[in-house]
């Protein structure tokens, strides 16, 4: 049977991956973002900048999940195209072990150290007791986040995009309902909002293991479900690109949230405002990205097919219909940061009228220049998935490590806190510069391909 991924308009497809798959983001995104919000009104402003300490381990959970599950489900796209279907069984097994495994592991070294990691990610005194009652709690969960992420994008690479996004859609759903019910209901404070969290997490992780027993391209074997070393570097090498950039934001949200404090503490907004407005601008941001990601995520099976086998053409039309939509998202919401910035803020809770105008500026300004950042994410994703990791991950680092980690050391020794802010928007714009160049090169070296193929 001839596979709808080597056929079908790239832009149908795109719709048909994209759509779930952006919704999927959108949803892993609200499981922080609805905390943030039921936290800030149950809670206060503190509650929130314990959020934003504790978020850095939903980031590592986001990396491990990425190195497994981008780097399977784009291998396995591969075999598929390439119509080497017993590699595309072992890839997705092997897949499912490693995850087991990592899972197991962060869970225990999160446990040992989770006192140290509080303070290292920038928790205050004030702050530590809401920060540890929280990632105590979470930390439960990690394991199945990060097999939900999993198995969503490899039910996406089999061609079930919609299953995917309904794994995600009811650990929200449930997260959601629960929140405000543990919250102000049963008063559980912050540990509401952790357990609602993990029972979502635990249910969406139950739905996307069902998926297993009916895939649709393959038909997997128990014997397909064991771990080879060589096939999880191998997972790895295609992964490491999506993992790097989590890894990368890691870094980042250390290094400002700590930074936030130390130059805070020397300004009339103290320690904390800064770390609480940081958080939610950052959430607020991660809606955006989801829908950038989710993008990316559905060009992904689409453009690494068409490459397996040989399609290039229909690469670059998919590429060039992603890149498109990617950049219309990115101005959106850019438009709607500048012009709707304090209604937003105030979905999070209220707060003294210092917090709100620092959180007022540093959103402003720190967002300034995200009308472009949709075109290193994507573009980044698209060497990952055609089977380059190497570009891949330098264009996930540019943004993240190579020119913001530098700008938000440097400049705040001249402007302060202004320094931070303005960080964001030179190092946005010095990554499209970058990944313009890549994408550039690549589409003509797409067009060699295609006309050598012709020939042939």
């Amino acid at each position: 049977m001839q596979n709808v991924l080597g056929y079908e308009k790239p832009s149908k497809l795109l719709k048909s991956f994209a759509i779930p798959s952006i919704i999927s983001m959108l949803v892993s995104s609200l499981y922080n973002i609805v905390d943030q919000i039921f936290i800030g009104q149950g809670v206060g402003y503190l509650g929130n900048a314990a959020t934003n300490v504790a978020y850095p381990l939903t980031t590592i959970t986001l990396a491990i999940s990425l190195l497994i599950g981008i780097g399977s489900a784009s291998r396995y796209s591969l075999y598929l195209g390439a119509k080497e279907e017993q590699k595309a069984r072992h890839v997705i097994g092997n897949g499912v072990v490693a995850m087991l495994i990592s899972g197991f592991l962060y869970l225990v070294l999160v446990f040992l150290f989770l006192q140290p990691l509080m303070k290292a990610f920038g928790a205050t005194e004030q702050i530590l007791p809401y920060a540890l009652e929280y990632t105590s709690i979470t930390t439960l969960g990690a394991p199945f986040l990060i097999g939900t992420n999993v198995f969503s994008n490899m039910i996406r690479a089999d061609g079930s995009p919609k299953y995917s996004m309904f794994c995600m859609v009811i650990g929200a759903l449930i997260n959601t309902v629960l929140d405000p019910a543990f919250i102000f209901v049963f008063d559980m404070g912050v540990a509401g909002a952790a357990w609602a969290t993990v029972i979502g997490q635990v249910a969406s992780f139950v739905m996307g293991a069902f998926y297993f027993k009916n895939f649709k391209q393959v038909h997997m074997h128990i014997k397909d479900f064991r771990f080879s070393f060589s096939q999880t570097l191998q997972t790895a090498a295609i992964g490491i690109s999506a993992c790097i950039n989590q890894c990368s934001i890691l870094l980042v949200q250390v290094i400002l949230n700590n930074s936030l404090v130390y130059y805070g503490q020397f300004t009339e907004y103290g320690q904390e405002i800064p770390l609480a407005a940081c958080g939610i601008v950052m959430k607020v941001n991660a809606i955006l990205l989801a829908v950038i990601i989710g993008i990316s995520q559905g060009t992904q099976p689409i453009v690494g097919f068409n490459y397996g086998a040989k399609q290039y053409g229909r690469v670059c039309q998919t590429l060039k219909l992603s890149l498109t939509c990617a950049l219309s998202v990115s101005v959106i919401g850019w438009a709607s940061f500048q012009l709707f910035t304090q209604p937003i803020l105030s979905l999070f809770g209220t707060g003294e009228a210092l917090y709100f105008e620092f959180a007022i500026r540093f959103m402003k300004t720190f967002l300034i220049m995200t009308c472009v950042i949709g075109i290193q994410i994507v573009s980044s994703g698209y060497f990952s998935a055609v089977g380059k990791p190497v570009k891949g991950m330098i264009l996930s680092l540019t943004r993240q490590v190579i020119f913001f980690i530098p700008l938000v050391l440097i400049l705040p020794h001249f402007l302060g806190l202004d320094g931070i802010m303005y960080s964001g928007p030179i190092a946005d714009f010095v990554a499209f510069i970058v990944s313009t160049i890549f994408v550039v090169r690549e589409w003509r070296h797409l067009n060699h391909l295609q006309k050598a193929e012709n020939y042939e």
